[in-house]
């Protein structure tokens, strides 16, 4: 008797083949021409692609032919960007690394939670080191409470009810009072700080990338051991984030 995990990778491999031959023609095409690419008998090639229109991966037009769907477009079009800035932001943030000989990141807004898609570490034994792929709440980190304050006070208020503003050292910001007061001050600044309120023994200075719609695109930080962070950084940084900016189509490298 077959296991439940094999079927349900076959069902995958399945809907990819499938996906895969619509991929190669230009116009819609017709169940029989996918049967045929894929070796699909017809009822189970007819469930899977109507289980993938249902998703918005498959689309089906008048003739009943089909064609990749609007959602697929989408979910390129979110990696492609992110692809583009780390290739855009990695020269900027290898130079700012050689300037401060410290660790420099390059984070996105992913809910309630920046993610780190990039970074530039030094050739030192003792630095920063955060993992492409970790995560940390927005309250704690200084590019998180400039995201926050660009997306206003009553979202910022919307984030301290979710999450209660959970403490991860003495220094971490618990009160709302308080983190709006340091959101505020951030994004008049156009930087933060980070003052031991991730991780005890480490600071960091953020700023935002902005992209052409004059959205927030990302994140650029340095983060060093606190003794070692030093706030003569922050004219370079933020200089560093308006090219970036710029190259990201930014008509202007700190929107209002």
């Amino acid at each position: 008797m077959a296991s439940a995990s094999p079927s349900r990778i076959q069902v995958i491999d399945r809907a990819t083949g499938l996906l895969d031959a619509i991929a190669r023609y230009r116009e819609p095409v017709s169940l029989k021409i996918l049967m045929a690419e894929t070796g699909l008998h017809a009822s189970t090639a007819h469930r899977i692609l109507g289980s993938l229109m249902q998703n918005g991966l498959v689309e089906k037009d008048s003739d009943n032919h089909y064609r990749l769907g609007l959602r697929l477009v989408q979910l390129g079009s979110r990696l492609h960007s992110k692809l583009d800035l780390r290739a855009i932001a990695l020269p900027v943030m290898e130079r700012l690394r050689d300037s401060f000989d410290e660790s420099v990141n390059l984070s996105i807004r992913e809910g309630d939670q920046v993610v780190y898609i990039e970074r530039a570490t030094p050739n030192r034994m003792m630095h920063v080191h955060q993992v492409v792929g970790s995560r940390a709440p927005l309250h704690v980190t200084a590019v998180g409470k400039l995201m926050l304050g660009a997306a206003g006070e009553k979202a910022c208020c919307s984030y301290a009810e979710r999450t209660n503003l959970p403490a991860y050292t003495i220094n971490t910001l618990t009160s709302l009072d308080r983190l709006l007061k340091e959101t505020a001050r951030a994004i008049e600044n156009g930087y933060a700080l980070d003052n031991e309120e991730a991780e005890t023994g480490v600071g960091c200075i953020g700023t935002l990338l902005y992209d052409g719609t004059g959205q927030v695109a990302a994140g650029l930080s340095v983060s060093a051991p606190i003794e070692r962070r030093d706030i003569k950084w922050v004219e370079a940084l933020v200089q560093a984030a308006g090219t970036v900016s710029q190259a990201l189509g930014a008509k202007t490298t700190n929107p209002k």
